[in-house]
């Protein structure tokens, strides 16, 4: 349930109007009166006899009681209280009993104070009441309204518990604009699952990602076939700017625009301007990244870098940390800008979520987020990826090491105590983790079959690798499905030169596994990343014609080096 106070008014009457009226866009439906300070009051909505005029004169009677020069210039209060899409439809009694919790626990009119302020509620829709309210009492003194906001904010935190509603988690005021009762149903009119205000924000977000400067941005806006308006100053030099849908338009055919700040607080430009000048010292930054030369590389850098940010978010100061996270974000929406179409629904979904995680109080510290901002523009520059060879398996190596950021900066925001940023950032990994799935099945596949049909004395000699590394997890680990292509990857990796425990155990040793969902899939991306083995097993050299990697049995390794340790020559 989402409570919203309204900037104070000076004329009743107006606001009066527009509740029991049709709507800007027709929206408004059977205006009428739920609940108010008196039972008796009449009701325009219901009462043909009844008119606005007399419903303004009993609100505004203590106001006008009062010599001119000491009523308030801004005497109207308003309140929205708006359930959320998913809650049932309330009946009128519940959404009164909800007006009187409100205005009690706003310090409008508290329980069993006979002289307090006049209000009156008033229902036009199913899923929300406004609550309009004079600012003076009946004894002429005016109310104590310290804090009404997050007053408001609290009670219905308890109206959620006590009916049974979707539980809101308390907001910072770092939210982007929720999009009005008017632009909602202007969209459902149209068959439009979603706002203008809402695909604009997704599209200005995703313009932005790995940006490098200000042109750059606006030419991918208008890529993106935004209409894009910027506001200049005499010098030459772009103050903001604003933007439209081609289609969405008002009742004079014009194009309806929005700037970046009505979009989300950095949707500013010089809030993005940010992500253009770090703020860091020189000496701190990393070098820029060598141009990409495809999407598998692209994702291999950002695997890299996600796991650089991930070390961060661990033990980073939290203006550094905030930096890592709101670039994050901007690897999520290139990544899901590009990826193949079976996983692009979830990776869209992880980003759209994900963007209310990248914002907080703490203010990022610019600079720092240097590599994932490459790797963001990187993607971009690198182009579509398949969803097949190299580029679906990079694809899936990088889900998996995002997962794992996305997941420590949940649990960063949950230390700080962003509710909201905290449960948007689980909720982004939830979407990661079915994606994973439609990446990762193929080459995992292929790694099964290729650690089956390893001979029976390798098997068992990386199952004692395994043990001698990992001895916590190796039951676990042996135990799991992926095991097999577990194996695969250590064969490998040892033919390419690699000590196979020394190697599993600085990847098992770079982040916990224990709350892994499947921890020898982790372990294979890792080993494969850190070991440059290629992501599609396809592209591995080396290979026997029946899909086995060529090595000798242990015992005959003669040509990559000493005989394995604690394998017996009777084991061949």
């Amino acid at each position: 349930m989402i409570p919203r106070i309204h900037k104070r008014g000076s004329e009743t009457i107006g606001l009066i109007r527009y509740l029991y009226g049709p709507g800007t866009h027709e929206e408004h439906t059977d205006p009428h009166l739920v609940a108010a300070f008196d039972p008796l009051i009449p009701d325009p909505g219901r009462d043909p006899q009844a008119t606005y005029g007399q419903l303004q004169r009993l609100l505004d009677q203590p106001v006008n009681a009062l010599p001119a020069g000491r009523r308030p210039k801004r005497h109207v209060w308003h309140l929205s209280v708006r359930a959320s899409p998913e809650d049932p439809i309330l009946s009128d009694d519940d959404w009164a009993a909800i007006a009187r919790r409100m205005v009690a626990a706003t310090g409008i009119a508290s329980d069993g104070d006979d002289a307090a302020c006049r209000w009156a509620a008033v229902r036009h829709a199913d899923d929300h009441i406004h609550i309009i309210a004079t600012l003076v009492r009946d004894d002429g003194r005016r109310p104590r309204l310290h804090n009404e906001a997050r007053r408001a904010q609290a009670e219905a935190r308890a109206i959620e518990a006590d009916y049974g509603l979707r539980r809101i988690k308390p907001g910072d005021g770092t939210a982007a604009k929720r999009p009005t009762s008017a632009e909602r149903h202007k969209a459902e009119r149209r068959g439009r699952q979603r706002t203008p205000r809402e695909e604009l924000r997704e599209e200005v977000r995703r313009s932005a990602a790995g940006t490098a400067g200000e042109e750059e941005f606006f030419d991918r806006l208008t890529a993106a076939g935004l209409l894009v308006r910027r506001r200049i100053a005499p010098s030459g030099d772009t103050l903001g700017y604003t933007v439209a849908l081609p289609g969405d338009r008002n009742a004079k055919g014009e194009p309806i625009f929005y700037s970046g700040s009505k979009l989300a607080p950095d949707l500013s430009l010089p809030r993005i301007r940010e992500r253009w000048t770090p703020t860091s010292d020189d000496a701190t930054q990393q070098p820029a990244l060598p141009s990409v030369t495809g999407p598998a590389s692209a994702r291999r850098r950002a695997t890299t870098a996600a796991w650089q940010a991930l070390l961060v978010v661990d033990q980073g100061e939290d203006g550094v940390i905030a930096a890592q996270v709101a670039a994050t974000g901007e690897v999520l929406d290139a990544l899901a800008q590009t990826s193949a179409a079976h996983t692009r629904h979830e990776l869209q979904a992880a980003a759209t979520v994900f963007e209310r995680a990248s914002r907080s109080h703490v203010r990022a510290a610019r600079g720092h987020d240097h590599a994932l901002r490459q790797a963001a523009r990187d993607l971009v520059h690198s182009g579509p990826a398949l969803g097949r060879g190299e580029d679906g398996a990079t694809t899936a190596m990088v889900i998996d090491m995002l997962f794992f950021l996305i997941t420590a900066a949940a649990h960063w925001h949950a230390r700080k105590q962003h509710a909201q940023q905290a449960e948007a950032a689980h909720r982004a990994a939830t979407h990661l983790r079915a994606a994973y799935p439609a990446a990762a099945d193929r080459p995992m596949a292929l790694l099964h079959q290729q650690g089956s049909r390893l001979a029976p004395s390798w098997q068992h000699h990386h199952a004692t690798t395994v043990r001698q590394a990992l001895p916590a997890l190796a039951d676990r680990i042996l135990a799991e499905p992926g095991w097999p292509a577990l194996a695969a990857t250590l064969h490998e990796a040892r033919i390419t030169g690699h000590d196979p425990t020394t190697l599993l155990t600085r990847a098992a040793a770079r982040r916990e596994l224990d709350t892994a969902e499947r921890a020898s899939d982790v372990l294979v991306w890792r080993l494969r990343r850190m070991a440059d083995l290629p992501a599609d097993p396809r592209n591995s050299q080396d290979r026997r014609a029946g899909g086995a990697l060529a090595a000798p049995a242990p015992g005959h390794s003669a040509h990559i080096g000493t005989r394995p340790a604690n394998i017996s020559p009777r084991r061949r």
